[in-house]
């Protein structure tokens, strides 16, 4: 008598355990050393579309194919033969299950994020023989930790960029001319510098108008990205002054390039409010030469090569005179 009662206590303790597995808010799911499903509770059944009728003794990776195999058996066979824990994330693998997203708030996500805890179950004889997953929902963090990476990625995008023209402000286009000075001196290879402005600019400004200023400068910016390399940097050193770092570029190659940007300035007619108008650019190019110690002194040079251009007549590209050691 006492045994049969021993016997239906233990009997309503598994009962009302496996009922509390069924029906946690987590995914369960047990495999045998095989990779056979042993049980899949309610969570997975809702998530999956698959009761366990369907998927008991049928192997994960038959099931689920796009479970990556070597990665999923190396993760697990710590567990089986270490008789540890191991731990994924959703910010290592979005996902073990690729269960579609149902939730409300976070409805612009796809697929569940994920993190998931892979468990060792001891059998009698001390072995692990089974292995437990604990699947977590982890989607309504991972689209708000994405969403906040995104707002800030985009807010240091906006801290670099000028708002007018979409070229690099000045201060983080200096960062980069300081990064490529250092380059070009380490690995000796040429690197130029272009900068030019507008010539007669505040004639433009007071004959047809800031704004028309503001198209002026808009258009210059559109020239400049169309016409330099991807590997180039480009940005807005001030006002109507522009400035280009092109990397791996003798003052020669630059001055090509800086005289063909010129000439097709030259060449624009230019629209605003029905008035049309033109204008030219003046262009000062120098390359790092061995004996330039700065970023500055780069600059510097370029910068009288522009003024040298502007004074001996404008819209006209002048290169620096080399230094030497």
């Amino acid at each position: 008598m006492t045994n049969q009662n021993i016997s239906n206590d233990e009997f309503k303790e598994i009962h009302s355990l496996m009922g509390m597995l069924q029906n946690l808010d987590v995914g369960l799911v047990v495999l045998d050393r095989e990779y056979n499903i042993q049980l899949w509770n309610n969570f997975m059944e809702s998530h999956s579309g698959m009761n366990p009728y369907e998927v008991r003794n049928q192997n994960l990776f038959s099931v689920f194919p796009e479970i990556n195999q070597v990665w999923f058996t190396h993760k697990a066979e710590c567990v089986f033969q270490l008789n540890t824990r191991a731990f994924t994330t959703w910010e290592q693998r979005p996902y073990l299950f690729k269960f579609k997203n149902y939730r409300p708030i976070t409805g612009s996500a796809e697929f569940m994020y994920q993190n998931t805890t892979i468990i060792p179950l001891d059998s009698a004889t001390g072995q692990v023989e089974r292995i437990g997953i604990i699947v977590y929902d982890v989607t309504d963090v991972a689209v708000n930790k994405l969403e906040l990476k995104a707002i800030n990625s985009k807010f240091k995008q906006l801290s670099r960029v000028d708002k007018l023209t979409g070229l690099y402000n000045r201060g983080y286009w200096e960062e980069c001319l300081i990064s490529e000075f250092k380059r070009a001196k380490r690995t000796e290879q040429p690197c130029s510098l272009v900068m030019f402005d507008i010539d007669h600019f505040k004639t433009v400004n007071d004959k047809y108008g800031h704004p028309a200023g503001d198209v002026a400068i808009k258009f210059v910016s559109d020239a400049l990205v169309n016409t330099i390399r991807e590997t180039d940097i480009a940005g807005r050193y001030g006002g109507e002054e522009f400035a280009a770092i092109l990397i791996n570029s003798t003052a020669e190659q630059a001055a090509v390039f800086a005289e063909r940007l010129r000439e097709y300035v030259e060449q624009s007619i230019l629209e605003y409010q029905g008035i049309k108008f033109n204008f030219t650019i003046s262009l000062g190019v120098a390359e790092v030469a061995s004996g330039t110690q700065s970023h500055n002194e780069w600059l510097d040079t370029t910068d009288h090569a522009l003024y040298y251009a502007k004074e001996h007549g404008r819209n006209q590209v002048h290169i620096a005179t080399k230094q030497k050691n």
